[in-house]
């Protein structure tokens, strides 16, 4: 067994990946065309980040990068920590992760459960040397004991995805694919899958919904980054800046979801199914409802269930919240739910 094997064999990492797809019904009769959900929920850690994670760490321990004894350090909105902690935990390694102010509190609780030290800083923009990212970045390479994983452009985050999750998504499907829809954060899913996709067959759409306050929409129409700076409670999702895995994902079409109209979906999937998902997962799914309704009836369409609703019970899931926001969380009907996605 070599050392790459022998590594992913080694506790929980060994059942990372290989998750299930789930037919959303509800959504699937509502528009015509079958909708499906690749349930990365399932993982150990709880979210898709779990692969990128794995990979990451894997690859630096057999190129020799990440030793026995040194630290792994991250920025992340969280899930990626979580997914680094798990990695570390099962491997030997500590943990650091900085994250900005405001993440969800059940993600602090499962980070600490796994061990990780959590660095907070100020939720601030990029160009601020307080931003997570800086902070990690300069802790990272404070230390020669240090290794810092750099999800953002470290290409082992999309190749996780390009060697597994895709390969994976596809064989469970057929190949019969007519779209992908993915959200883009550090972009490593939506490069490793939408490279992969376009390779097996050119004619599958890869669709990219954006949550506001995002930079991702007006990057791929306009070709550089900016924001309206609007409020989302959409965490790890969304970015204002480029990065090096966003140079290899390809897609056909990409624009904004707001916070409400994915509240009204969350509400609706939760009362119609009893599918209680993260923001990030919910953020998915309205894409591939509003891609099979844009597309026609008979459409096959693919995203993930990227996350659990666990995470989100202090925002999506919370009426003292969504109240603060000015967010409504009304149970829709059939006819009114299907309207507004058709519009978007």
């Amino acid at each position: 067994m070599d050392l790459r094997t022998k590594l992913k064999s080694t506790g929980l990492l060994q059942v990372i990946g290989n998750t299930p797809m789930l037919k959303v019904q509800s959504l699937s009769t509502l528009s015509g065309s079958d909708i499906f959900m690749k349930c990365e929920s399932l993982n150990p850690g709880g979210t898709i980040k779990d692969r990128p994670a794995m990979n990451m760490v894997v690859e630096a321990i057999v190129r020799g990068d990440l030793k026995p004894g040194m630290t792994i350090v991250e920025g992340t909105a969280g899930n990626t920590g979580i997914g680094l902690a798990l990695v570390g935990q099962a491997l030997g390694y500590k943990v650091i992760v900085v994250m900005p102010k405001g993440m969800a509190p059940e993600k602090h609780k499962v980070l600490k459960l796994y061990g990780a030290e959590v660095v907070e800083t100020d939720a601030v923009l990029y160009t601020d040397e307080r931003h997570f990212f800086h902070v990690a970045k300069k802790i990272g390479q404070s230390r020669p004991d240090y290794w810092w994983a750099n999800q953002f452009d470290n290409p082992d985050n999309y190749l996780s995805h390009y060697l597994s999750t895709a390969p994976e998504m596809y064989e469970q499907m057929g190949g019969n694919i007519d779209a992908v829809v993915v959200a883009a954060g550090s972009g490593g899913t939506a490069a490793g899958v939408s490279k992969y996709m376009k390779e097996k067959n050119p004619k599958i759409k890869v669709i990219i919904p954006d949550p506001l306050g995002s930079g991702i929409v007006h990057f791929f129409n306009k070709g550089q980054f900016e924001t309206d700076g609007a409020y989302t409670m959409t965490e790890g999702v969304g970015i204002t800046r480029m990065v090096e895995n966003f140079r290899h994902i390809s897609q056909d079409r990409c624009y904004t979801i707001t916070d409400q109209d994915l509240t009204y979906l969350a509400v609706y999937m939760r009362e119609k199914e009893g599918l209680v998902m993260g923001m990030s997962s919910m953020l998915n799914l309205a894409g591939a409802f509003n891609t099979a309704l844009k597309n026609g009836p008979g459409q096959r369409v693919v995203t993930f269930m990227c996350d659990g609703g666990e995470r989100a019970i202090s925002k999506m899931y919370s009426q003292e919240f969504l109240k603060e926001k000015n967010i409504k969380s009304t149970l829709l009907s059939e006819k009114e739910i299907k309207e507004i996605f058709q519009k978007i």
